[in-house]
């Protein structure tokens, strides 16, 4: 699939690590996508993020901006 090969390399962070990055990053210099169904990111999601369903990713990359870091979940 190709769009793996978009994340490698990856690390992983756990909720806590993940909240401090969006308080460490308000402006928007790192970019939250939410792969979840639309109405799981109804029901919570980080402040800021972009939800693109994990289904649609491999159609949707040209999206995103591949000059910030990224952080999905």
């Amino acid at each position: 699939m190709k769009w793996l090969q978009f994340f490698t390399p990856v690390a992983s962070i756990n909720w806590e690590e993940a909240n401090q990055l969006v308080a460490d990053h308000p402006d928007g210099d790192v970019l939250f996508l939410d792969v979840r169904q639309p109405q799981e990111y109804a029901a919570g999601h980080l402040p800021g993020a972009k939800l693109l369903p994990l289904g649609d990713l491999e159609n949707r990359l040209g999206e995103l901006a591949r000059e910030k870091p990224i952080v999905i979940y």
